[in-house]
């Protein structure tokens, strides 16, 4: 009689039974031997055993029993999560299986433990990805032909597409560029332009937008770095189009700002909120004239349990009529002059303590120390050092504007939802902090346009996926105990352990990696 295999359930867990069939000559009846196997873990059978006790038990014996040992844990969240996304899916209509295999594999690494290309497939090693898939090749060769396959074609387009369609995107987008700064000389996109972070190196202009309702980026594109902020938004109106997003709120900060990007916006009858530049006389003067009574109790209100004041706005352009709110918050008007006067004062005492070089540019060194605060000092030179007065009218005229605003909107909004959805930019920013810190594209140790192209899909295909763990995160209350990467790094003591005669089973979880899965779901 043959063997069967068969899933029990016990207190939640469902557990692999091979039950032999035998004939009872006592009994004169068939009765059934059974044999355990494992966990139910995707399907299949996994023995899951103590790795402190088992582990140093077969040491004890032999250490070449332990063949080796793969992190389980991280790999296991992160595909879960793409499959929960259905990346996995939207990938296989673009690419074959060992490429969907290398991309899984290019992406999880700028999550769990970012390196040099050329070094993926000594971390893919350790791995329980190299255990299922070890066919995969991750040479320093193969992956630079990838990244430029990636880079020439349109799958990112076509990921893109099919990203949007499958999580409804339709509500609210948020959309913000970032400078990714590159000591190469081969990329054409290279170029100067307003570098956010402060790197005196060319650059390229990475935009983002961002799902806020479903908490993840669904869209990217990227321009020569010399590109403005604001001649941006006309092609990425376009492109959002072109992948089906209709019935959207966009909200975008005052780098876009600009009469032309206005009146497209209302044009396409595309509901917005946007920070207005004040640059435009007319829009100074419409501040001006906020400002006499901003401060009026009629215009007080509360957000997140502070006060702050809006008054309802109009503003016309080319027969068309803006409506908006100027805020004054307080709070933020007191956090605002802090910074400042910290700032001065310490310019001001780094800028005494200077003792100017022979040869020295006075100039050239005032505003280098300075570090765009010229405007807010009176200096001269007097025996090789400066001599330093703070601008009372010029640090006046600043702090009056401080904690003042305008949002300009179209859609049907109160000035709570105007706010409320202009600060969710927040998330953006953290999302580029994510890109450039823990997924590490900074800076950009690619060598051509198209490599460099396929290397930023990657990292935002590792954006989406880490996005969504976070969000995950907070919805279980887990952000108030690790950060993404401490989850992360408790999740990797989760190993699978093959020994030499073949056997491979996963360690037992620890009270905190159970904790873990079991919050977000995922505990097998």
């Amino acid at each position: 009689m043959k063997p069967a295999r068969r899933i029990k359930k016990k207190n939640g867990i469902e557990y692999w039974y091979e039950e032999t069939p035998y004939y009872d000559k006592e009994k004169k009846q068939i009765r059934h031997r059974s044999k355990y196997l494992g966990r139910n873990v995707g399907g299949q059978p996994v023995r899951m055993r103590s790795a402190s006790e088992d582990v140093k038990g077969k040491m004890k014996k032999k250490s070449a029993d332990v063949k080796s040992s793969f992190d389980y844990g991280t790999i296991f969240i992160l595909q879960s999560i793409m499959e929960e996304l259905k990346l996995d899916r939207y990938l296989a209509d673009l690419l074959p299986s060992s490429e969907i295999s290398m991309v899984r594999a290019l992406a999880f690494n700028r999550i769990v433990r970012p390196t040099a290309m050329k070094n993926v497939d000594s971390w893919y090693e350790g791995t329980s990805l190299a255990l299922e898939s070890p066919q995969v090749n991750l040479t320093s060769q193969r992956v630079s032909e990838l990244l430029c396959r990636l880079g020439e074609s349109n799958i990112p387009d076509r990921f893109m597409s099919q990203l949007i369609e499958g999580t409804d995107t339709k509500n609210t987008l948020i959309y913000d560029i970032t400078s990714l700064s590159s000591y190469s000389q081969l990329i054409n996109l290279l170029e100067y332009g307003y570098n956010r972070d402060g790197e005196p190196l060319p650059q390229i202009n990475m935009s983002l937008i961002l799902d806020k309702d479903k908490g993840i980026p669904v869209m990217y594109d990227i321009f020569p770095g010399s590109i403005s902020d604001v001649s941006t938004l006309s092609g990425t109106l376009k492109k959002i189009k072109a992948h089906g997003i209709q019935n959207y709120v966009a909200v975008m900060d005052r780098g876009f700002f600009s009469l032309s990007n206005l009146c497209e916006l209302m044009g396409n009858k595309i509901s917005f909120v946007m920070a207005a530049k004040l640059q435009l006389n007319d829009l100074k003067q419409l501040m001006t004239e906020a400002q006499k009574d901003i401060d009026d109790v009629r215009y007080l209100h509360k957000f997140n349990k502070d006060p702050i004041f809006a008054k309802p706005i109009k503003y016309n352009i080319d027969s068309m009529e803006v409506h908006g709110y100027v805020y004054y918050d307080p709070k933020l008007e007191q956090t605002e002059k802090q910074t400042l006067l910290s700032r001065l004062y310490d310019i001001r005492e780094e800028l005494l303590n200077v003792h100017l070089k022979k040869n020295s540019n006075p100039h050239i060194v005032f505003k280098e120390k300075a570090r765009g605060f010229g405007n807010f000092f009176d200096w001269q030179v007097i025996d090789n050092r400066f001599d330093v007065a703070i601008r009372q009218n010029a640090v006046a005229q600043r702090m009056n504007k401080m904690g003042k605003y305008i949002l300009f909107y179209s859609g049907n909004f109160d000035w709570m939802e105007c706010i409320s959805l202009y600060r969710e930019r927040d998330e953006i920013e953290k999302s580029f902090k994510a890109l450039k810190n823990e997924i590490d594209v900074l800076p950009l140790n690619t060598h051509s346009e198209k490599t460099t192209r396929g290397f930023i899909f990657i990292a935002f295909l590792g954006l989406i996926i880490r996005s969504r763990l976070m969000n995950m995160m907070r919805e279980k209350g887990l952000l108030d105990k690790y950060s993404v990467e401490l989850l992360l790094l408790q999740l990797e003591k989760l190993r699978k352990i093959t020994l030499a005669d073949g056997q491979i089973f996963v360690t037992e979880m620890t009270k905190k990696q159970r904790e873990i899965l079991q919050a977000l779901d995922l505990c097998a």
